[in-house]
Protein backbone atom coordinates (compact mmCIF):
# COMPACT_ATOMS: atom_id res chain seq x y z
CA UNK A 1 0.00 0.00 0.00
CA UNK A 2 1.29 3.40 -0.77
CA UNK A 3 0.70 6.04 1.88
CA UNK A 4 1.20 9.41 1.93
CA UNK A 5 1.40 12.02 4.65
CA UNK A 6 1.10 15.65 3.77
CA UNK A 7 2.88 16.88 7.48
CA UNK A 8 3.62 20.11 9.19
CA UNK A 9 5.96 18.85 12.14
CA UNK A 10 5.07 21.94 14.26
CA UNK A 11 1.80 20.39 14.44
CA UNK A 12 0.68 18.20 17.19
CA UNK A 13 -2.31 16.50 15.44
CA UNK A 14 0.23 15.99 12.24
CA UNK A 15 2.98 14.96 14.26
CA UNK A 16 0.44 12.52 16.09
CA UNK A 17 -0.72 10.99 12.87
CA UNK A 18 2.27 10.19 11.37
CA UNK A 19 3.32 8.23 15.16
CA UNK A 20 -0.41 6.38 14.73
CA UNK A 21 0.98 5.20 11.42
CA UNK A 22 4.27 4.56 12.58
CA UNK A 23 2.80 2.74 15.08
CA UNK A 24 0.21 0.33 12.12
CA UNK A 25 3.98 -0.69 10.73
CA UNK A 26 3.26 2.22 8.15
CA UNK A 27 6.73 4.09 6.94
CA UNK A 28 4.64 6.64 4.09
CA UNK A 29 6.31 8.96 2.35
CA UNK A 30 6.32 12.51 4.17
CA UNK A 31 5.56 15.63 2.47
CA UNK A 32 6.50 18.69 4.42
CA UNK A 33 3.29 20.84 2.34
CA UNK A 34 4.92 24.05 3.85
CA UNK A 35 8.07 23.21 1.91
CA UNK A 36 7.03 21.19 -0.92
CA UNK A 37 3.23 22.57 -1.58
CA UNK A 38 1.22 20.30 -3.46
CA UNK A 39 0.25 21.75 -7.35
CA UNK A 40 -3.38 22.77 -8.30
CA UNK A 41 -3.68 19.30 -9.69
CA UNK A 42 -2.36 17.35 -6.34
CA UNK A 43 -4.84 19.33 -4.57
CA UNK A 44 -8.33 18.98 -6.70
CA UNK A 45 -7.06 15.02 -6.77
CA UNK A 46 -6.44 15.16 -2.72
CA UNK A 47 -10.11 17.29 -2.47
CA UNK A 48 -11.75 14.47 -4.39
CA UNK A 49 -10.34 12.04 -2.51
CA UNK A 50 -11.63 13.09 0.50
CA UNK A 51 -15.40 14.16 -0.67
CA UNK A 52 -14.53 17.93 0.14
CA UNK A 53 -15.26 21.06 -0.88
CA UNK A 54 -12.33 23.61 -0.95
CA UNK A 55 -13.26 25.80 1.62
CA UNK A 56 -13.98 23.24 4.10
CA UNK A 57 -9.77 22.41 3.41
CA UNK A 58 -8.97 25.52 4.32
CA UNK A 59 -7.93 27.39 7.81
CA UNK A 60 -9.77 30.00 7.69
CA UNK A 61 -7.79 31.78 11.06
CA UNK A 62 -4.74 31.80 8.95
CA UNK A 63 -3.54 35.55 8.16
CA UNK A 64 -3.08 34.72 4.71
CA UNK A 65 -6.87 34.07 4.41
CA UNK A 66 -8.29 37.23 5.28
CA UNK A 67 -5.13 38.90 3.28
CA UNK A 68 -6.21 37.60 0.16
CA UNK A 69 -10.15 37.67 0.38
CA UNK A 70 -10.16 34.48 0.84
CA UNK A 71 -13.67 34.92 2.81
CA UNK A 72 -15.24 36.36 -0.65
CA UNK A 73 -17.84 33.54 -0.90
CA UNK A 74 -18.53 34.43 -4.80
CA UNK A 75 -14.76 32.58 -5.50
CA UNK A 76 -15.07 28.99 -7.26
CA UNK A 77 -13.54 26.12 -6.97
CA UNK A 78 -10.35 26.67 -8.66
CA UNK A 79 -10.08 30.01 -7.37
CA UNK A 80 -9.58 28.68 -3.95
CA UNK A 81 -7.26 25.60 -5.00
CA UNK A 82 -4.91 27.81 -6.71
CA UNK A 83 -4.62 30.16 -3.29
CA UNK A 84 -4.16 27.09 -1.31
CA UNK A 85 -1.30 25.81 -4.10
CA UNK A 86 0.29 29.26 -3.70
CA UNK A 87 -0.04 30.03 -0.20
CA UNK A 88 0.24 26.55 1.49
CA UNK A 89 -0.21 27.61 5.04
CA UNK A 90 -4.40 27.83 4.44
CA UNK A 91 -4.49 23.89 4.16
CA UNK A 92 -5.52 22.09 7.06
CA UNK A 93 -3.03 19.06 7.84
CA UNK A 94 -2.48 16.68 7.83
CA UNK A 95 -3.89 14.86 5.13
CA UNK A 96 -2.69 10.99 4.72
CA UNK A 97 -3.71 9.70 0.77
CA UNK A 98 -3.36 5.85 1.29
CA UNK A 99 -4.00 4.71 -2.71
CA UNK A 100 -7.76 6.20 -4.18
CA UNK A 101 -8.35 6.89 -0.15
CA UNK A 102 -7.46 10.12 1.69
CA UNK A 103 -8.43 11.52 5.10
CA UNK A 104 -7.74 14.34 7.25
CA UNK A 105 -6.25 13.67 10.62
CA UNK A 106 -8.71 15.59 12.86
CA UNK A 107 -8.94 13.49 15.03
CA UNK A 108 -5.41 11.16 14.16
CA UNK A 109 -7.58 7.98 14.39
CA UNK A 110 -9.57 9.27 11.47
CA UNK A 111 -6.81 7.92 9.02
CA UNK A 112 -7.45 4.69 10.24
CA UNK A 113 -10.45 3.95 8.25
CA UNK A 114 -8.77 4.44 4.83
CA UNK A 115 -6.04 1.78 5.98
Amino acid sequence: MSVKIYHNPRCSKSRQTLQLLQEQGITPEIIEYLKTPPSVQELDDILQKLNMEPRKLMRKTEADYKANGLDDASLDRQALITAMANHPILIERPIVVANDKAALGRPPEAVLAIL
